[in-house]
């Protein structure tokens, strides 16, 4: 394939990209529900359990990198894939945890076949979808509304500006959920200890170097 590349062309493309999914991050927190987060954030701190996140698809790998997230910063959690969970995974998820299902349609077919066991179970359910009017949005116990009015592609379908706009929601309520559960930084090392962080956090002092 005989492609010419113009460097000012492809700048202008990359400008663009970041441009629009920063922009997209801007509405979608003016139209985030705001006492919605704030009982959200609520079940988080409140969780004797796990916080357990599920989806599919692009939403899926989302779920799966705000679980490592939440567990970095001190609050069990762990990602369970919509589709294994419907042959078996669900049995890892009790009455004490809580799930926090992500779809930005709200109607994923996957996501939406465990509704009923999580309810007979008695499992809380944070929801987080681009429509609130969805019937994953319906069936949560407190639903997100993270709306974005295009992707970043030129075509509106890739999942780019919505899924930017869901890890940001998603980090912002690890990290207040963390600050109100007093997580620290000794904390932080102690589920840290290795790569450049656990060296830098060595360095400060906060993990001592284990003696051999």
């Amino acid at each position: 394939m005989n492609i010419t590349y113009a460097n000012d062309q492809i700048v202008q493309s990359m400008d663009q990209v970041i441009s629009d999914e920063i922009q997209a991050v801007r509405t979608a927190s003016a139209l985030l529900p705001k006492q919605n987060c704030v009982e959200a954030i609520k079940l988080i701190v409140d969780c004797s359990g796990k916080v357990v996140f599920t989806g599919v698809g692009k939403s899926g790998h989302i779920a799966e990198k705000l679980a490592a997230t939440f567990a970095s910063v001190g609050i069990p959690s762990f990602f369970m894939h919509a589709t294994e969970a419907v042959h078996g995974d669900l049995g890892m998820v009790t009455s004490e945890d809580l799930v926090i299902a992500i779809s930005n349609s709200g109607k994923t077919s996957e996501v939406l076949k465990i509704l009923p066991v999580l309810h007979a179970k008695k499992i809380k359910m944070v929801s987080i979808t681009g429509d609130d009017s969805s019937p994953l949005a319906q069936a949560a116990n407190i639903s997100l509304k993270v709306h974005v009015n295009s992707e970043a592609d030129d075509f509106n379908l890739a999942p780019t500006s919505s899924s930017t706009s869901v890890l940001v929601v998603g980090d912002a309520l690890a990290l207040t959920a963390s600050r109100l559960l007093g997580f620290d930084e000794q904390g932080f090392g102690l589920n840290h200890p290795g790569g450049a962080l656990g060296k830098k956090l060595i360095a400060k002092g906060v993990l001592k170097q284990a003696q051999s």
